[in-house]
């Protein structure tokens, strides 16, 4: 009986050994013949925002490498969740990712519900780019400096607003941390991305805006918007003549975003390093570094362990300024 017993634990064992070795046999043939049909990137925000030049560049780039298609599809709403939700539901085989801003790590401390888990429901692939922010006014505003804007904060009956890509976006907390920072109120307009409230920003019916420098640049080089301010701790080379915020009186002011590549979770560790390797060798590429030069976005491509220590850095910094700037649970 025991022999019997023995015998059909070793058959199992032996069944299940081969069932494992057998998917890693097919995983790995997936790795070796990836990518072998177009690649959807998803863009959780309109058209024209941010995340769309920066990652349409990257997609672009990565597709001369690859030798396949890299098809942009724009999933706007709800502050990028309904792109990223649609992609942690996607078949983990690299053939659809996530391009994304740094609002992906700080969503799970602004929403009490999430369909998805920003971290554990995906996988980590590379960081394309880091940006500055910088403080843009309508070209007839009366506001020319930082200094400026916070005396007709303060001097205002009817009070300031300013325009953001979404709650508690990188550009809606550096808003809020200049009002902390410089004892002001102004009210906050949220925006389904950056490209619709840089629309209204022009109109005049927003005052200003803390806006990623690649949607705001095309406004400023040509005259629509004027640049006060940017809200790193250094100058930026293509805004070299624009001080920084921190100079202009706040020295505690230095917020940026960044943008980055996800997949779903499961996919392959070896698909995973093939996309972020090509991603990197992407953003060498000059088009690529001058694109994003011109828009005030660094080129970074890091690997993916690199990448997820960095989202987890990042989590915690924008935790602490949510708290700081007392932005509510939605």
């Amino acid at each position: 009986m025991k022999s019997m017993l023995a015998s059909r634990l070793a058959l199992r064992a032996g069944l299940c050994a081969l069932i494992m070795s057998g998917a890693a046999g097919t995983a790995a043939l997936a790795a070796d013949s990836f990518p072998d049909k177009p690649i959807r990137m998803v863009v959780p925000y309109p058209p024209g925002g941010p995340t769309d030049l920066v990652s349409r560049g990257a997609a672009v780039a990565m597709a001369n490498v690859i030798g396949k298609p890299i098809v942009v599809d724009n999933r706007a709403g709800a502050s990028g969740m309904i792109g990223a939700d649609q992609v942690a539901r996607a078949a983990p085989d690299g053939y659809t990712i996530l391009a994304n801003a740094s609002l992906h790590v700080i969503n799970p401390h602004i929403y009490k519900s999430m369909s998805y888990d920003s971290f554990t429901d995906f996988v980590p692939i590379t960081q394309l780019a880091a940006v500055p922010l910088v403080l843009v006014v309508p070209k007839d505003s009366p506001i020319k400096t930082v200094a400026d804007a916070a005396a007709l904060a303060k001097s205002s009956q009817s009070g300031l607003n300013f325009g953001s890509a979404g709650t508690a976006s990188a550009q809606h907390l550096s808003g809020e941390l200049f009002k902390k920072l410089a004892g002001v109120q102004m009210q906050h307009v949220p925006y389904k991305g950056s490209a619709p409230a840089l629309t209204d920003l022009v109109g005049g019916q927003l005052d200003l805006m803390f806006d990623s420098m690649p949607s705001a640049m095309p406004f400023i080089k040509s005259g629509q918007l004027r640049a006060i301010a940017v809200t790193t701790k250094k100058r930026v080379g293509v805004l070299s003549d624009v001080p920084t915020i921190a100079e202009s009186g706040y020295p505690e002011f230095d917020t940026s975003t960044w943008y980055a590549l996800w997949a779903p979770k499961g996919t392959p560790d070896a698909i995973v390093e093939k996309l972020a390797g090509y991603a990197k060798e992407a953003l060498r590429d000059p088009a690529v570094i001058k694109q994003y030069e011109t828009m005030g976005a660094e080129p970074v491509g890091s690997a993916p362990k690199d990448f997820a220590a960095y989202t987890r850095s990042e989590e915690k910094k924008w935790a602490e300024l949510i708290k700081l700037a007392n932005v509510p649970l939605q």
